[in-house]
């Protein structure tokens, strides 16, 4: 047996079966990736596919078995190899970030600029998308952190560590009928319509009084995961835009008027994750700390090594997370 084999039957399967879609992103041929195949299932004395002629219809039972032991040998080949480079190369590697346009935009310049002077040799890479791509991305292993406005409990490989809390304001043109509101009122969700984050965020608009996220009765007109965009379209006029509290601007958006509404809403909870088989170089762990402070080598240690979600998550029920 042999790991490129191992490669070629994860890549099959990322391809939906498709072998020369396989062997173009492996940069090998399809007669190749097929022959190594059947010598694994040969070796092994099972079929991993389901054959129709020359085509591959489905995973077996066993096969299925196998591409879940191949995913994890794989990770674990990888994380010798960074184990490797972290001692030959201590201050060299690649840090990849999936997360949220608010993310990227107001919370974390700080700790790349941090990390940056750190490590000068470090690329940084980041990925944005819905809170859906971002667990798929984290989970797959295609980038080393997920930075999410929750928990994501349907990813149950990512180990979640809770970073900060964050609440909600309304922002209006200064000549709209609620300018001069120093807090927003619930009915003022009814009546005006509403440019909010996307239905990628499942805590979009997650009320106090308990109604879900009241949308029945909230016309949101208009939804994006980008702040700007959600404040672009408020200068416009279409509506009253409720973003993170945090995007709010006071030099850059002194044409728009913030109005508290953090009493309208639970505060939610940005989590960063990583999948459990991860090797943790040292500027990983400095930027988990540098992003959440209270995020210590000792805690990040433990929450590895919890068990399972729910023992995780008891790591961090007696810490006081920070405001935003």
């Amino acid at each position: 047996m042999k790991l490129q084999q191992l490669r070629y039957v994860i890549e099959i399967v990322k391809h939906d079966l498709n072998v020369t879609a396989a062997a173009q992103d492996l940069f090998t041929s399809q007669p190749g990736i097929s022959k190594q195949i059947r010598l694994l299932e040969d070796e092994l004395g099972v079929d991993i596919f389901v054959r129709r002629g020359k085509h591959l219809t489905r995973v077996t039972p066993a096969g299925r078995l196998i591409v879940k032991k191949a995913e994890v040998v794989l990770r674990e080949v990888e994380a010798i190899k960074s184990i490797a480079d972290e001692y030959r190369n201590q201050s060299r590697g690649t840090l990849s970030v999936a997360t949220t346009h608010t993310q990227v935009r107001y919370a974390l310049p700080g700790p790349f600029a941090t990390l940056r002077d750190a490590y000068p040799e470090l690329d940084l890479r980041i990925h944005q998308g819905s809170t859906e791509q971002i667990g798929n991305m984290a989970s797959s292993g295609e980038v080393d952190f997920a930075i999410a406005p929750e928990t994501m409990n349907h990813f149950p490989d990512l180990v979640m560590m809770p970073c900060y809390r964050w609440n909600r304001c309304a922002v209006v043109l200064r000549d709209h009928p609620l300018a001069r509101r120093k807090q927003l009122r619930r009915k003022d969700l009814d009546e005006h319509p509403i440019i909010t984050y996307g239905v990628g965020f499942r805590e979009r608009l997650p009320l106090v009084d308990g109604s879900g996220d009241g949308e029945h009765n909230i016309h949101i007109v208009m939804s994006a995961v980008d702040t700007d965009v959600i404040k672009r379209y408020v200068r416009l006029g279409f509506g009253v835009g409720i973003i993170a509290k945090m995007a709010f601007e006071p030099d850059q958006d002194d044409d728009l008027v913030l109005i508290d509404a953090s009493h309208l809403f639970q505060p939610s909870t940005v989590y960063i994750g990583c999948r459990r088989a991860t090797f943790l170089r040292q500027y990983m762990i400095d930027f988990v700390g540098s992003f959440a402070p209270h995020l210590t080598p000792e805690l990040i240690e433990a929450a590895f090594a919890a068990p399972t979600p729910v023992a995780c998550a008891k790591l961090f029920q007696e810490i006081e997370l920070p405001q935003r």
